[in-house]
């Protein structure tokens, strides 16, 4: 057993049939030949099977949009690589000397393809059930823990919505200041909320590398004020 197929058997109790299918599934598409693309595919469609069922089954009452958020909260890349970087898988990829140099083990959308590729690799190794059994043991913790649908919404969502349940005017966002160069920009905005009787707007800011993120910082901002959570 070679140091990736203990790794997996340790980390995940998986032994592969055919070891060539997880040789290609930790191979980046920067090697020359065989990669894990393809794997990746089919591995992404039998993630999003095996999750919708746990999700509908764990929420009988959620509707459609709500099991929807549930399922693209936990399937994004951003989730992916954080599972594949508590397993380890980052130091087992077989990498393209260029993105070797360059940190491509640590690359988020490089490690959530490869965990992909991973469940379309044991899918065809030992069929749906196999593979099935293997997501649900990676997503065990964050299933157990599944956030209310409306946690899911993003800030500007989610403070609309509270401002327009309280009758109040919808926020203004205004671009504070860009920093950088073009190539690597950064932005700050204010959200700005009317105030009753006289009273002063309420004014949060925040910064990212996208004015849409930064409204949504702001945004966030101003929620944990209005509802005494600021610092």
């Amino acid at each position: 057993m070679d140091k990736a197929e203990s790794w997996l058997y340790k980390t995940l109790q998986y032994r592969f049939q055919d070891t060539g299918l997880l040789k290609r599934a930790l191979t980046h598409r920067s090697v020359p030949g065989l990669n894990n693309e393809r794997l990746e595919f089919l591995g992404d469609a039998v993630l999003d099977f095996v999750i919708s069922d746990a999700v509908y089954k764990a929420r009988p009452d959620a509707s459609e949009g709500d099991l929807s958020k549930l399922r693209a909260s936990l399937v994004k890349d951003t989730s992916l690589a954080q599972i594949a970087a508590d397993i380890g898988l980052g130091e087992h990829l077989i990498l393209g000397s260029g993105e070797r140099k360059s940190g491509g083990h640590r690359r988020e959308s490089i490690l959530a393809d490869a965990l992909e590729a991973i469940f379309g690799a044991v899918y065809l190794d030992r069929g749906f059930a196999a593979a099935g059994e293997i997501i649900e043991r990676v997503f065990a913790n964050r299933l157990e823990e599944l956030p209310d649908a409306g946690d899911l919404r993003d800030p500007k969502t989610r403070l609309q919505e509270w401002l327009q349940a309280r009758g109040m005017s919808l926020p203004d966002y205004d671009l504070v200041r860009v920093t950088g160069a073009a190539h690597k920009q950064g932005f700050e905005v204010s959200c700005r909320v009317a105030a009753g009787d006289g009273a002063m707007p309420a004014v949060t800011h925040g910064k990212s590398t996208t004015r849409r993120k930064a409204e949504q910082k702001a945004a966030a901002n101003m929620l944990a004020e209005l509802l005494g959570e600021g610092s």
